[in-house]
């Protein structure tokens, strides 16, 4: 398939420009201003932006075990209407993910599906029960991090070996920062002492901790003086704990914060100390919802919550969300995604900034229509989505 852009703006993490793209064989052929016509279809992106595709670190798509809620193939397109041709799987599925054997299932899945490049974490400890973690041995490629989310590693010990090994084999552990013996009293507590622990027994065990959804003002500041200090650590911030606070009552874990936490967080983007945004995409139905289930189905607001809060407001520029949706995710995966330039795979997203549109749950590609958001006007419409120059998602198909 060919295909040639014109006209639009091309916005990645280091460059923002009118121009043009022809793609060839699922691979950017060419990139620049005034590229000659093609015998290939047509795309004149006029006021227009052109974005490489986004990368989530962080979703759960609830296969296998909880397909009622979620599944791949509607996870996926849910994620290609959200702009996302890449996602990274949590391993709170049932059974839990702790084999090799469920790994390869669900990438047969994913693969057969085919409308976004998936990797399936693996838990840290086997069956998430916290006390056993010799499974981790078994791992090997596709697999590029491992976590528990949804519960915190409670024994140190545990998770310090567990670092270890990841240290050995390259892998990335991602922690939910919840020591859940003091979550019910105080949740900001519970946070803040479990993300203080694990740099610690990251700068003991040298592995690549990411820390999931921070959503505290002292939590951000304990891993900015762990980058100073030179630990291997990242860290990601939800959409939804830069878009509001907890005057939106909603139950999702980590709770929204109040406006200083919220204030702390987009400050520690605009200095570099955030390395990422991931929606913690998490479906359920409204059954579940009203029996206290905790989560966003928020994959497919993610870029338009982002835009509005953080580039709309004039915090950040295009560039820079570019950066912490799409480049630094897929580095601390390892891929070599995220940019527009000659030979980059054509995975790429068609947004229209100027667009402000009404959140509909109604209408998401997701089972799970969760979100406090329903109403809400919001700038920054994704059109298209682009997997290898195929067409993912067309707003026009809806």
């Amino acid at each position: 398939m060919e295909l040639l852009i014109k006209n639009a703006r091309i916005v990645d993490h280091a460059q923002d420009f009118i121009g043009d793209i022809y793609i060839k064989d699922g691979m950017i052929n060419e990139v620049g201003r005034d590229i000659s016509e093609k015998e290939c279809r047509v795309f004149d992106a006029l006021g227009i932006v052109v974005m490489p595709a986004f990368t989530d670190l962080h979703v759960h798509f609830r296969e296998p075990g909880f397909t009622y809620k979620e599944d791949i193939e509607s996870g996926s397109r849910a994620a290609a209407r959200g702009g996302y041709t890449t996602v990274n799987l949590m391993a709170n599925t049932n059974p839990p993910c702790s084999s090799m054997d469920i790994v390869g299932q669900v990438m047969d899945r994913v693969g057969n599906v085919g409308l976004v490049d998936a990797f399936q974490c693996v838990s840290i400890t086997s069956g998430m029960q916290g006390d056993e973690i010799s499974h981790l041995d078994s791992i090997s490629e596709p697999v590029k991090c491992v976590s528990d989310d949804g519960r915190g590693v409670a024994s140190s010990g545990i998770m310090l070996k567990a670092m270890q090994k990841c240290k050995g084999k390259g892998l990335v552990i991602m922690s939910h920062a919840e020591d859940a013996s003091i979550s019910r009293d105080d949740y900001r507590l519970a946070e803040n002492l479990m993300t203080w622990r694990d740099l610690q027994l990251c700068r003991e065990s040298g592995a690549h901790l990411h820390m999931c959804h921070v959503s505290t003002k002292e939590a951000i500041d304990y891993i900015k003086q762990a980058k100073l200090e030179g630990l291997s650590v990242t860290c990601e911030v939800a959409p939804h704990h830069i878009y509001a606070t907890d005057s939106v009552e909603y139950k999702v874990n980590p709770p929204l914060r109040k406006t200083e936490d919220v204030d702390s967080l987009i400050a520690a983007i605009k200095l570099g100390i955030v390395d990422a945004i991931a929606t913690d995409h998490a479906p359920h139905t409204s059954e579940d919802k009203v029996a206290g289930a905790p989560g966003i189905s928020g994959i497919e607001t993610s870029f338009s919550l982002c835009y509005t809060s953080l580039v709309k407001n004039g915090h950040i520029d295009l560039c820079k969300l570019s950066d912490i949706m799409s480049k630094r995710p897929a580095e601390i995966l390892g891929i070599n995604k995220g940019r527009i330039g000659v030979g980059c795979e054509a995975d790429l997203v068609v947004v229209d900034i100027e667009d402000c549109y009404e959140i509909d749950p109604q209408k998401f590609a997701s089972k799970g229509k969760n979100t406090p958001f329903a109403g809400d006007k919001v700038y920054g419409k994704v059109l298209i989505t682009l997997k290898a120059g195929r067409i993912v998602y067309d707003y026009k198909d809806e």
